[in-house]
């Protein structure tokens, strides 16, 4: 499979002009003409990923994160970006990103998350695409059987990956909740969608105080902030599962390594 063909079947699945005009998404270092034999899934674009690329022989890596998300004029090797970028066109690795697009894509980024954390039957967008009702940011979904919300932050810290930060929960634990509310990634400009679409608790990540503590205050759903690496890392399975699925004969692996920024809590 050419590098070309690669991406054509990923952009099938997540549209790059579904991307918010301020993304970077797309192939950003890499020849189309490139033979891709592995390619390796990761939420980060940063080096102790492509080391990692390196030792398992990868051809291409696609991120979530962009790795030039405010543009640059310049890829020198004097800084972190720069040098990552020498490294991989050294040892002829292409990388790509699918971003805000894979966060609207149906399925995407709060699919996997939902999923992660027990949610069953069918998910509908949080805040939907006007002319789409089947894409669009986050997603609500159900639990099987309604369960406190202390039971259901335990499940949701047991289906997402070990981080440092954990898992911060704001309501009264032994609330039942059934409906709820998830959201990839940083999830403050979702909070009075989440209001507004009556579920018992909204799982998100980047909760800044004062939001959450209005929020609270007024008798908002319940509040579960998790870390922001954590959040997005169930959809790497789902973005590999893709290229299996479209008959892509490449090998796929997704990176266990933590790239969340915090490395330690006390």
């Amino acid at each position: 499979m050419t590098l070309a063909e690669v991406i054509g079947t990923l952009e099938t699945a997540y549209p790059p002009a579904t991307a918010e005009s301020w993304d970077a998404v797309g192939l950003v270092c890499g020849d189309p003409a490139l033979e891709v034999r592995k390619v390796l899934f990761a939420v980060d674009p940063v080096a102790v990923v492509a080391e990692e690329a390196i030792a398992w022989g990868a051809d291409l890596i696609v991120t979530h994160h962009p790795l030039y998300l405010r543009g640059t004029t310049s890829v020198a090797a004097t800084t972190p970006k720069g040098r990552l970028v020498h490294t991989l066109i050294k040892h002829d690795i292409a990388l790509y990103t699918a971003h805000t697009n894979a966060d609207v894509a149906n399925p995407g980024v709060s699919d996997a998350l939902a999923r992660a954390v027990g949610l069953t039957g069918d998910l509908v967008p949080l805040r939907p695409f006007p002319d789409d009702p089947w894409r669009g940011l986050g997603r609500i979904g159900t639990l099987p059987s309604p369960v406190p919300l202390g039971d259901f932050a335990e499940r949701a810290a047991e289906g997402l990956p070990k981080t440092s930060w954990g898992i911060r929960v704001a309501g009264d634990l032994s609330r039942p909740v059934s409906r709820v509310a998830v959201s990839g990634g940083a999830g403050d400009s979702l909070l009075g969608t989440a209001r507004a679409a009556g579920v018992d608790v909204f799982l998100t990540a980047d909760l800044r105080h004062h939001p959450a503590s209005e929020f609270m205050e007024a008798d908002g759903p319940a509040l579960i902030d998790a870390a922001h690496w954590a959040t997005e890392w169930p959809w790497l399975d789902s973005a590999a599962s893709i290229l299996a699925s479209s008959g892509v004969n490449v090998e796929t692996r997704v990176s266990a390594t933590v790239t969340d920024a915090w490395t330690r809590g006390y």
